[in-house]
């Protein structure tokens, strides 16, 4: 039995123009884009204050950088597994009320976390298992975000309208330092307890407030379909499904599992996860314990890499939209710029450098975050879009989040791996992700030409 809550809600067209419809878009429209960037924006709040107490669960309970890498690969084995299974699964349903659900059990999960931690290994065992518990309940928000904003903008507006939601895990990621620490030294006298629970508490009340927000479609209010409202074409790949009935299962084998854009993204997603979580989840490590600088400097630099994010997320958008949905060949550009200002980041020797050089490193590197997922989005119908972003995020978070945590984590240790060893070998392992990316969306630019020259032809054939 489906929980009423995920239900999807169909109302007849109302007898209304096109004109006046559109008139009658933009307040619903606006309520359940809210509520998709806000609980997304949440989730990094009970995702990445785990990165900011790692200093503090280091000198507090004597954890290694193994176990920390440890607890980190349960969220990311079971967000990645969780991308493909619960987004297919979400597949015909509410995609907006998926994000506050999640929000909530990922909060309870987090609580507990909280409540639970100590020296000892049971506790270390239940870190574990309520973070991997948490990346499940996460694992259907980012897809389910894009599937939302897919159902109300239209075509044209498609590339701005998911890359300003991008900001919202930005924004999450920038605000949840702050949060944490606001948490423990205000609530809880400085105890690293605190950056779980008041993050998590902030949580739940965001998701219980999700539920009575907004919808999954302008077709739940009367409106129709986005492409009735403003009158734009359905895509190739929506016709086929509609005039074919393809079932979930036809949809996903046709448009996933044999789709060589879909597969190439996936593996450049691999990638990109190496060069973004490995700089995202060790860089207040590396500041430091190897730049020598504060708690505070490196937690500060934490904070300038998800608001270069921040800012960068929207302009590469708009950026790739000017050069007519060109997302490919805009990655190259980024990734070309990352592999140059890892190096500066390596040997920053001022505040100042270290700041910089992360703030430019996130600016560059959610170029391909951001768009690796709207490239995708022109290559799958709307029914199939939840599932292909899951494939694309379970490759990432299951080889490329988890080679970072533990993989990275291990080499900077001092443990050889394929002769690299120590930080210097984590950098370069990081570079040659970077470039190994760049090459596969240099790839994907040329099948995106390709439909561009396809599209263009037959608005000039209309």
């Amino acid at each position: 039995m489906e929980l009423s809550i995920l239900q999807r809600v169909r109302k007849p067209t109302l007898d209304l123009s096109p004109k006046e419809r559109r008139k009658l878009w933009f307040s619903p429209f606006l309520k359940s884009y809210l509520v998709v960037f806000v609980s997304y924006m949440a989730m990094y709040l009970v995702r990445k204050n785990f990165n900011i107490a790692q200093n503090d669960m280091i000198s507090d309970y004597g954890m290694s950088l193994t176990q920390l890498g440890t607890i980190g690969l349960g969220f990311s084995i079971t967000y990645g597994v969780g991308k493909t299974i619960l987004n297919y699964w979400s597949g015909g349903k509410n995609a907006k009320n998926i994000l506050p659900l999640g929000l909530l059990l990922s909060g309870f999960c987090i609580l507990g976390m909280g409540l639970v931690m100590g020296p000892s290994s049971s506790q270390f065992i239940m870190m574990t298992i309520l973070y991997a518990a948490s990346g499940f309940f996460q694992s259907g928000g980012g897809s389910n975000s894009v599937v939302t904003i897919t159902n109300w903008t239209p075509r044209n507006r498609r590339g701005l309208g998911v890359g300003f939601w991008n900001i919202s895990h930005n924004a999450g990621g920038a605000l949840a330092a702050a949060v944490a620490m606001f948490g423990a030294d205000y609530f809880f006298g400085g105890d690293v307890q605190g950056m779980f629970i008041f993050p998590a508490v902030i949580a739940i009340i965001i998701a219980i407030i999700g539920f009575f927000m907004g919808n999954d479609s302008p077709e739940a209010y009367g409106l129709g379909t986005v492409e009735d409202i403003f009158e734009e074409p359905v895509s190739e790949e929506d016709n086929a499904v509609k005039e074919n009935k393809l079932t979930k299962m036809e949809i996903f084998k046709k448009y996933v599992l044999f789709n060589k854009v879909i597969w190439l993204l996936c593996f450049a997603n691999v990638f990109l996860y190496i060069v973004r979580s490995g700089i995202d989840q060790w860089s207040t490590v590396y500041a430091h314990q190897i730049l020598g600088f504060s708690k505070d400097v490196a937690n500060s630099g934490f904070t300038m890499f998800e608001i270069g994010a921040l800012v960068g997320t929207c302009l590469w958008g708009l950026l790739s939209d000017l050069f007519n949905g060109r997302r490919g060949a805009v990655s190259c550009i980024a990734l070309i710029g990352i592999v140059f200002t890892l190096g500066y980041y390596q040997h920053a020797d001022s505040i100042f450098a270290y700041k910089a050089s992360l703030f430019a490193l996130g600016f560059l590197v959610f170029a391909p975050q951001l768009l690796i997922g709207v490239a995708a989005i022109g290559f799958v119908p709307k029914q199939g879009l939840a599932a292909a972003d899951g494939v694309k995020g379970t490759f990432a978070y299951l080889i490329g989040d988890s080679f970072a945590k533990i993989g990275l984590g291990y080499i900077a240790e001092g443990n050889p791996f394929f002769g690299l060893d120590g930080w210097t070998g984590t950098f370069a392992a990081i570079k040659a992700a970077a470039i190994a990316c760049c090459v596969l969306m240099a790839i994907v630019a040329l099948f995106e030409e390709i439909k561009i020259k396809k599209l263009a032809r037959q608005s000039l054939t209309n």
